[in-house]
């Protein structure tokens, strides 16, 4: 059995959004899975616990950083943007979306410095 998770009021509000924005079962506060022909309020969204199994595995995880912080995990905050985020690797210092920028600049640069160096 999971152990149960308590959640704070601002992780609370934040997977709230999260069940509104991505949550496929629920239903202007309904929950469709619990649905038997009465309608019955989202469990999840009125909770300070991780109740839900179908939140947990589909839902939380689109919000790393919500999820390392429910769980406790090692969050970095990014160098550039200064978002958190769960790092892959111990020495990762940039988000997925900054990583990308960066990269791509810095490989432009070696470019052109192999270039003025070629001429």
């Amino acid at each position: 059995m999971d152990k149960l998770i308590r959640l704070t009021p601002s992780q609370r509000k934040r997977c709230n959004r999260l069940i509104r924005k991505l949550c496929a079962n629920y239903d202007e506060g309904n929950c469709l899975l619990l649905d038997d022909g009465e309608t019955c309020i989202c469990p999840q969204t009125i909770s300070f616990s991780l109740l839900c199994k179908y939140f947990r595995r589909a839902v939380l995880p689109a919000d790393k950083a919500l999820c390392a912080d429910i769980y406790n995990e090692r969050t970095v905050l990014c160098v550039n943007c200064g978002q958190a985020f769960v790092p892959n690797s111990n020495r990762q210092k940039y988000c997925s979306v900054c990583a990308r920028k960066i990269h791509r600049k810095q490989k432009t640069e070696s470019e052109q410095k192999r270039r003025r160096v070629d001429r």
